[in-house]
């Protein structure tokens, strides 16, 4: 059980993303000031992104072209460094288009930490970092995609939520995702995941525990890892046409 995160999550300062300008086309420059720190993005110098408002709240568009595999083709990604931590929380909310296509999947944000973004197959040595992200899937399907030492291939990990959970299009989902990372040389770190769709009650739909992301002392989870395209690594993840998802309410504590 995860309960000792539930008591300390609220001892730190909380980071909130701030999607500030006019709805439109979003500028790299308005990018730097929205999301401090970050050393490198996907997406956004090539106009896969935008703002836009919607039922009282400002959201950030992710466009994903026909056929775009992968964050140099579609949507986009970055990592936001916001302080070492052992906990953390991530809270957004996310909504699908009305048909959005999933086809076979795709990534968004999570949490990640160490010297080096692991992502796309990179070795997780516990020296160098992991990340925790989820992913839709087929018919909208969820799931958690980890990186972490014990990890059965090359790729990240995936934890599926219960079989009845889907994405809804054209609905808000608020997602939730804790992460405790491990004490160095214990199988102790933790994942753990709720959604909340729009009118609806909140619901756990993963708890992951005896996980290790690292062997050192030296990292713990310092960075927001905004991810998000159709992907997988071949042709046959892209959608079958121009699709779009917004983001809103990020917020680390």
């Amino acid at each position: 059980m995860l309960l000792s995160m539930a008591g300390t999550l609220g001892a730190v300062e909380p980071v909130s993303v701030v999607l500030s300008g006019n709805p439109g086309p979003y500028e790299v420059s308005q990018w730097k000031k929205d999301w401090p720190g970050c050393e490198f993005e996907d997406g956004v110098k090539e106009g896969r992104f935008g703002l836009v408002d919607r039922d009282g709240m400002r959201w950030l568009r992710a466009s994903y072209a026909k056929g775009a595999v992968g964050p140099d083709q579609g949507g986009g990604g970055w990592r936001m460094p916001f302080g070492t931590r052992e906990e953390a929380e991530l809270r957004y909310t996310v909504r699908f288009e009305e048909g959005f296509d999933f086809n076979k999947g795709g990534k968004m944000p999570g949490l990640c930490g160490g010297p080096k973004t692991i992502t796309g197959g990179d070795a997780v040595n516990g020296k160098d970092g992991f990340s925790v992200r989820l992913m839709w899937r087929k018919d909208g399907r969820g799931q958690a995609y980890v990186y972490h030492m014990d990890q059965p291939s090359k790729y990240g990990d995936e934890f599926d939520f219960p079989e009845s959970f889907r994405f809804p299009v054209g609905v808000p989902v608020t997602i939730r995702m804790q992460v405790r990372i491990n004490t160095p040389s214990k199988k102790d770190g933790a994942i753990r995941i709720w959604t909340t769709p729009l009118g609806g009650a909140e619901q756990l739909q993963l708890e992951k525990t005896g996980l290790r992301f690292r062997q050192v002392s030296e990292y713990g989870i310092d960075s927001l890892l905004f991810n998000t395209f159709h992907g997988g690594s071949d042709k046959s993840w892209g959608p079958a046409k121009d699709v779009a998802a917004d983001f809103a309410g990020f917020e680390v504590r």
